[in-house]
């Protein structure tokens, strides 16, 4: 029989979510010391929301050198870190031992400064899943977003504002189909930088430390499973897996027979639209002879247009507003709240599909 863990299974669900980036920082620190996990960190160059020190960390636990390992990544999308931290620091408190030959890593906030600010996006606006393109072509063009840029972000956001862009908006929706906006709006642009989605000028922060992290905790193994922690798609507390790879790629394959239920995004079978840019896309050029099986694991808050409109306001927000005034509160709590549930069922529903996820994951043969 192969070996697996139970560690998760011996902790209960997250009670609440963290309320700032700092306190999830310290939770998952606390927990990975605790569990004996090795701690790495990589200070940002920029503060956070109330003038803090900004990180990345990595907790290994295993051998260096494990012929398996298993990557699981949080804070991505900035304010999507709450959830991913949770899981995160929850399974570590719950930590045991591992099967030989197993190591794990887990990286928190790979993009600490949307988590901090509670921003999808990074310093410079960046979707950091739009942005690990291949940097010595021409930029990727999306002509149906420049279409509809000034809907998406006016310079005035008052009501007004919102009822008439967002009835334009729901009528180019009606005329295209939902499922084309969202992939015209959602795909990515890299020709307004103030917009929603937008990929960047070139490799930032984040993508050349995920870069570093690859070829410092990775390289060398036989076999890596990575799981990526995303929220705001789908139906609320359900965990869709999602691979970059089609049906028909090996790793969509190894994906199925570890997982079974897998949706392809390049195939168009999942909540999330086709991504330009993407990382779990990128891993290819970085992984050699190593077997990679990687999927996103989405779990869904709001409707889809409730999220959209958040990034619309806070993107406007960072653009044309003042991010540390009155509204800058109320547009950080609406993104939050589009982001990350604090009704304790709905972490309890996540925690439960991650374990079901991260223990298949963790089987050596």
């Amino acid at each position: 029989m192969p070996a697996m863990t139970d560690n998760a299974l011996r902790t209960t669900p997250p009670a609440l979510l963290d309320k700032s980036y700092v306190a999830a920082r310290q939770a998952f620190t606390e927990a990975a010391d605790q569990a004996g996990a090795e701690l790495n960190s990589t200070v940002h160059p920029l503060l956070g929301l109330n003038g803090e020190e900004l990180s990345l960390d990595i907790a290994t636990l295993g051998p260096p050198d494990a012929h398996k390992r298993v990557m699981i990544v949080s804070g991505t999308h900035g304010v999507e870190g709450f959830c991913g931290s949770a899981l995160q620091t929850q399974w570590l408190r719950g930590f045991r031992s591992l099967p030989p030959g197993l190591g794990i890593v887990f990286v928190h906030a790979l993009n600490p400064y949307g988590f901090s600010w509670i921003r999808r996006v990074n310093e410079d606006n960046i979707d950091l899943n739009r942005n690990f393109i291949d940097w010595n072509e021409p930029l990727p063009r999306n002509d149906k977003y420049d279409n509809i840029a000034r809907l998406l972000v006016p310079e005035e956001f008052d009501s007004d504002s919102q009822t008439r862009t967002f009835a334009e908006l729901a009528s180019y929706a009606e005329s295209v189909g939902l499922d084309a906006m969202q992939e015209h709006v959602s795909s990515g642009q890299y020709s307004d930088p103030t917009g929603v989605f937008y990929g960047g000028a070139k490799a930032c922060w984040s993508h050349v430390q995920l870069e570093n992290i690859w070829a410092e905790y990775l390289h060398g193994a036989r076999q890596v499973a990575v799981i990526d922690l995303h929220t705001g798609l789908g139906p609320w507390g359900h965990g869709e897996l999602i691979a970059n790879d089609s049906a028909s790629a090996p790793g969509f394959t190894r994906a199925t027979a570890l997982w079974g239920d897998v949706r392809s995004m390049a195939d168009g079978d999942s909540v999330s639209a086709q991504l330009t840019g993407d990382w779990l896309g990128a891993i290819k050029n970085w992984s050699g002879d190593t077997d990679v099986t990687a999927c996103a694991l989405e779990f869904g808050t709001v409707d889809a247009m409730s999220v959209l409109l958040a990034l619309r306001r806070d993107a406007w927000l960072h653009a044309h507003g003042e991010p540390l005034s009155d509204d800058g509160n109320e547009v950080r709590a609406e993104v939050r709240a589009a982001f990350a549930d604090d009704d304790p069922a709905w972490i309890a529903t996540c925690w439960t599909r991650f374990i079901e996820v991260l223990e298949p994951a963790l089987r050596t043969n």
